[in-house]
């Protein structure tokens, strides 16, 4: 087993705490953990409780390896448009010390050591009708309980799609049926940095009463609640 936290966090400090973690370190995730993980992703409601959710885990033996390598290249190429679009070669994404220069420098990690990730958790969803854009939510309350659940037990993770240019080859790769649709990636390990707290919009920005920009005065973040800047510029 591994070193679970001595005291773990309470469901609403998981909730306001519970960030994108990019770096992760490569050792091994126990197999009772990623059993308990795996566990609570599966407590998540489903449309009409069809439960129509799965989970292919990837993890360190031949097939696993071999889908892992066909993502890490599908995932560099992706940061490469990513990178150039957003402007992260030139401007403040070259301070490291900047906003921007940090999250250049964790995507960087990420990429380059995607195929190292100890398990990358491939969610999946058993078409039950026509794809329609709706289907998803059948699979992202599942996709938060798995990262809440790692959070609890000291692991990190980050919901991605960029198995999407890879798809096809993945799929025969891993022998998925027809029918059966990849929602969301979600690489796992210990972060090499920390959780929370995770910075936000003001509430009184996003929350209206009644009626679309009516101000909810009752609606009044915590004392110390720390906010999101504006986005990074080039």
């Amino acid at each position: 087993m591994s070193e679970v936290p001595a005291t773990l966090p309470d469901l609403l400090t998981g909730l306001a705490t519970t960030r994108a973690i990019r770096r992760l370190a490569l050792d091994p995730i126990p197999d009772d953990d990623l059993s308990t993980i795996l566990w609570h992703a599966t407590r998540a409601p489903s449309g009409t409780n069809r439960q129509p959710v799965r989970y292919v885990v990837l993890r360190d033996d031949e097939r696993g390896r071999a889908a892992k390598d066909v993502l890490g290249r599908g995932f560099r190429d992706g940061w490469k448009a990513k990178s150039e679009s957003a402007g992260y070669g030139q401007g403040s994404a070259l301070d490291p010390n900047s906003r921007k220069g940090r999250q250049r420098a964790a995507m960087e990690y990420f990429v380059e050591h995607f195929e190292q990730f100890p398990a990358v958790v491939l969610v999946c969803l058993v078409r039950y009708r026509d794809p329609n854009p709706f289907e998803g939510a059948s699979v992202y309350p599942a996709c938060q309980n798995l990262l809440l659940a790692a959070r609890a037990l000291g692991y990190g993770g980050v919901l991605t799609g960029w198995h999407g240019p890879v798809e096809t080859e993945l799929r025969e790769l891993l022998g998925l049926p027809d029918g059966v649709a990849i929602h969301a990636t979600i690489p796992l390990g210990r972060p090499l940095g920390h959780h929370g707290p995770v910075r936000r919009l003001p509430l009184n920005e996003v929350v209206f009463d009644g009626a679309w920009g009516e101000s909810a005065t009752w609606a009044r973040d915590p004392d110390g609640t720390e906010f999101a800047g504006p986005p990074p510029t080039p």
